[in-house]
């Protein structure tokens, strides 16, 4: 099961890497077609489409609750008949003081009051300044010039707020404006000056963002200001500071009275308490409709929106992500645009090269457009903005590429085939002809009766199909690197043929291309089982011959060894010892240095050996021996002359002081009792000691002087160390 699984890992490794590097022209293939469509995109070719996508995305999303914020106080048909148009000044004014005595939050007159309009001006103007709450709105003038100015009284309150609107190539509206700088000020929008008030009194106001100070923050709420761009924009007006617009719903979604029911007691006050009033148009007469994403409809008659509906629309958006966290509709940034149409270039390419089918082609990619579209639009329910048909363009375009390109290739790969088969059937040994799969497709006669199956029941299968396991994974082994590093390959491996017989062969293996493109592996095949049999026998003979060798010379070594070291203790011997004492005085002349030489002998060892045994005696100078090489540094030499004479060759000694030091640790370390065989052993030794070239510059010299110094320090009571004194 563990081998099943590692092996189909192993494939899908295999087909990825297959897919990534020898079928470069696939990822070609989507990032061209990718690539054109961004640039059809960024010419603005797309963005009639893209708007329309969005749209749908707004029409197909649930409606929202009304927002209980916000009343619309409209003017209607009936209204206009009634009272004329324009309102006069003693209507307006009765109307807003009778808005003003339900106690509204914010009360917003969206009629254009430039000029008095019959009498009760001076009474209009009053209301005006008793009324804080109340924002008059005008109309900026934009790029022709034109423009509607306020009421002058309510400017000098700064209490206006600008009622211009962003026009898409189509005429709908789908993003508000917030401010509007001109060359002596910054203004607010009529939707934004009504929210602030709102805002206020739950102690939230206008403030620079912490992410860019160029945006505006409402308590956690930050409105990145549009760019040209950005969603399903291309090099769109982006003047003043503009947000895309997030519709609640259709027209007809806010809560709407008319004016003759609010002069005439029908509303109560409960429902304009605490809330933001929207004063305006709502008779179709007057004109003042607009397009918006919900205008168009099944029937093909446009459903357009009163623009004070669209002030609520944008106040209730501006209320709902300060106070709710209502999502801003969110883009990505181009960089992000650009890799998401290039995936599904790539979704389209992959699957087209993998299904390698018109029909299943077709099916998959409608499925992924389905999935795509699907995707953006649960991406839109979430508040993101997300490209749809650059990516479905791309999707479709790639796979129609890559299928194009399938139909030719098999063509052509049809055409190879035939002459592969013509030309290897005239080879006389076994040849094969493999594709990306490792499934034969071509294969000649000597092959097949190598083998011993029929060519047509060999024809697209693999060598898993026939071979054992381990030489399976040896061929496909070999032909991988083949088609991974597109180099000719030798190599000699084993071969099972359908009777049991394992031949020992040598695969020459190559890659070649046809005019389409499409790779194939061509394998030939020498049989070398023979060869390989003599090599065997020769190997074998080497290896006797050099195993013969190695034991003669671990035969040497051991003398060698035997001859310098000292049998008991594996100390260097008396013959090791006056080599290395020979190469340290030639060092120390020759580097002007000193080496001293300390002569051990053990006291009472005699009488150990007597009463305890030889065997406890040799025991004994094996520890003496461990314990010495425990003193002392790598650089010197302990060795044992016999019996229990010991002698040390300290190299580069600065003075005397230095090997008084080492003498000492020897004598203490020695002093300590040993235990043997159940015996607890206590030994001294007595040291003498001589030091080149002080006391002489001669070996047999040096080492009697040491000598004799031992025998003094035996005289002085043992268990002592003695420098030699010249006479």
């Amino acid at each position: 099961m563990i081998q099943s699984i590692a092996r189909q890992k192993s494939s899908w490794a295999k087909n990825i890497a297959a897919f990534a590097w020898q079928n470069g022209r696939v990822c070609l293939t989507a990032s061209g077609v990718a690539c054109c469509v961004i640039a059809i995109r960024m010419i603005g070719l797309l963005q009639g489409w893209e708007l329309a996508a969005l749209d749908q995305c707004f029409r197909l999303r649930p409606v929202e609750p009304q927002d209980d914020r916000i009343i619309i106080v409209g003017a209607d048909e009936s209204d206009l008949q009634r009272l004329g148009f324009p309102i006069s000044d003693t209507v307006l004014a009765n109307l807003l003081q009778r808005v003003q005595a339900a106690k509204p939050r914010a009360i917003g007159l969206d009629f254009y009051r430039d000029l008095p309009v019959g009498s009760g001006h001076e009474a209009l103007l009053k209301v005006y300044e008793e009324m804080p709450n109340l924002v008059g709105i005008e109309q900026l003038k934009d790029r022709e010039g034109a423009g509607v100015a306020p009421p002058p009284v309510l400017t000098q309150l700064g209490r206006v707020g600008f009622n211009n609107v962003v026009y898409d190539p189509d005429r709908k509206i789908r993003r508000a404006l917030l401010y509007w700088k001109t060359d002596t000020s910054i203004h607010q929008s009529f939707a934004l000056k009504l929210a602030l008030i709102y805002l206020k009194d739950k102690g939230i106001q206008e403030e620079a963002a912490g992410v860019n100070a160029q945006y505006l923050q409402l308590d956690q709420a930050v409105f990145p200001q549009f760019a040209p761009n950005d969603g399903v924009y291309v090099r769109a007006d982006a003047g003043a500071y503009q947000i895309l617009a997030n519709y609640r719903g259709p027209s007809g979604h806010f809560k709407t009275v008319s004016i003759q029911d609010l002069m005439t007691g029908r509303v109560s006050s409960d429902a304009l308490r605490d809330r933001i009033v929207l004063i305006g148009s709502t008779a179709t007469s007057l004109k003042d409709f607009s397009a918006t994403p919900y205008s168009t409809t099944w029937t093909g008659t446009p459903k357009l929106m009163a623009g004070v509906e669209l002030q609520a629309n944008f106040i209730s958006q501006i209320l709902s992500t300060t106070l709710e966290n209502r999502s801003l509709l969110k883009v990505w940034a181009e960089p992000g645009e650009w890799l998401w149409i290039w995936v599904w270039a790539a979704i389209g390419t992959g699957l087209s090269w993998r299904l390698r089918s018109p029909q299943r082609s077709g099916l998959a990619i409608g499925l992924s457009g389905l999935g795509l579209t699907i995707g953006s639009y649960l991406a839109f329910l979430a508040g993101w903005v997300v490209p749809i048909v650059p990516p479905l363009i791309a999707l479709i375009s790639s796979a129609i590429v890559i299928i194009s390109y399938i139909a030719h290739s098999e063509e052509e790969l049809k055409r190879t085939k035939e002459f592969l088969h013509r030309i290897i059937n005239t080879i006389p040994d076994p040849v094969f002809v493999k594709d990306k799969d490792h499934r034969w497709i071509v294969l000649n006669e000597a092959y097949s009766r190598f083998l011993g199956k029929p060519i047509n029941e060999l024809v697209e299968k693999s060598d898993y199909d026939m071979f054992p396991r381990h030489e399976a994974d040896v061929f496909w082994q070999q032909d991988d690197l083949v088609f991974k590093y597109e180099h000719e390959l030798e190599h000699e491996e084993e071969f099972t043929n359908i009777s049991g017989t394992t031949y020992q062969i040598a695969t020459k293996r190559s890659l070649h291309k046809d005019a389409a493109g499409n790779l194939f592996l061509v394998g030939v095949i020498r049989d070398i089982t023979e060869r390989k049999t003599i090599e065997e026998k020769l190997r074998r003979t080497t290896e006797e011959l050099s195993r013969s060798n190695a034991e003669l010379r671990l035969s040497q070594d051991r003398l060698s060894y035997m001859a310098n070291h000292d049998g008991l203790t594996g100390l260097p011997n008396r013959n090791l010892f006056y080599e290395r004492l020979s190469q340290c005085l030639e060092w120390a002349d020759i580097n002007q240095q000193k080496v001293a030489l300390l002569f051990l002998d053990l006291d009472g060892f005699k009488q150990i050996n007597d009463t305890l045994g030889h065997g406890v005696g040799d025991v004994l100078l094996q520890a003496v021996a461990k314990r010495l090489n425990g003193c002392l540094r790598t650089s010197d030499t302990v060795a044992r002359l016999g019996g229990d004479e010991f002698v040390i060759i300290l190299p580069a000694i600065p003075n005397s002081q230095d090997v008084a030091r080492v003498a000492e640790k020897i004598l203490s370390t020695l002093s300590q009792a040993f235990a043997i065989s159940g015996e607890t052993i206590s030994v001294t030794t007595s040291i003498g000691i001589s030091i080149y070239p002080e006391d002489s510059e001669e070996i047999d010299s040096l080492i009697q002087q040491a000598d004799d110094a031992m025998y003094q320090a035996k005289e002085q009571g043992k268990n002592q160390f003695v420098f030699i004194t010249k006479p």
